[in-house]
């Protein structure tokens, strides 16, 4: 599938939203400390946002929130908002919502909903509550951007900041095992030989690799959103 497919004015607009975070990111860490040694977190003050790329942060009681966020968190979620809309179906809208609640330290969030718009009408592309294709492909889409993903009981997801990639963390494994399952109609996908079940994805889309790797996780997520959004079949 060639990404170029997508409006390029959605795609315009996202990404410039996100090179505006990433921005606000080199800013800060380009500032000068008291000690280098000092990792950047522990001196980057937080930058309070009430969006997340083009779309309004709400919180779940549907107010509007402007909250505290560590920059490279926003950033990162900028980008991954970017991403998801790009593989999102043509008659869906740049998200116009995310709801959620941010962490206290700004380097966690709680996914309830994105919104798009439709024929006028506000509409779930992903929700908490239901437990669908569409939110095992918002998972993947997750995993995608970032190392720790967990789905807590009530279906809402937890994201921890940091650098993208297989680790092999327990909650990386269920989810691969689940997208094999319900996305991929491999029954047989156990948290034993996942990478198996889900080489065979990659090879069905035509990507073949090693699931387990840095660049396999990446296709096998990426494949995994497309499919369960229903923007590729790979029949």
């Amino acid at each position: 599938m060639n990404d170029n497919a997508y409006p390029l004015s959605r795609r315009r607009l996202l990404a410039g939203a996100a090179a505006a975070s990433a921005v606000t990111v080199t800013g800060v860490a380009g500032a000068p400390t008291a000690a280098a040694a000092t990792p950047a977190r522990a001196t980057t003050a937080l930058v309070t946002r009430d969006r997340i790329a083009t779309a309004a942060l709400r919180a779940p009681d549907g107010t509007a929130a402007a909250v505290p966020f560590q920059a490279d968190f926003h950033a990162r979620l900028a980008t991954w908002l970017a991403f998801w809309s790009a593989n999102s179906p043509r008659a869906w809208s740049t998200p116009v919502q995310v709801v959620g609640r941010v962490a206290p330290a700004g380097d966690a969030l709680t996914l309830h909903a994105i919104r798009y718009r439709r024929d006028d009408e506000l509409r779930a592309g992903f929700a908490a509550g239901r437990r669908d294709a569409s939110h095992t492909a918002t998972l993947a889409s997750l995993h995608h951007h970032f190392p720790s993903v967990r789905v807590l009981p009530d279906g809402t997801v937890r994201v921890g900041d940091g650098p993208a990639g297989f680790t092999g963390a327990p909650g990386q494994v269920a989810f691969a095992v689940a997208a094999c399952r319900e996305l991929w109609g491999d029954g047989d996908a156990t948290a034993a030989r996942w990478a198996e079940h889900a080489g065979r994805a990659l090879a069905r889309a035509g990507q073949p690799a090693d699931a387990a790797s840095h660049a396999g996780w990446a296709a096998f997520t990426r494949i995994s959103l497309r499919r369960g959004l229903g923007t590729e079949s790979y029949e």
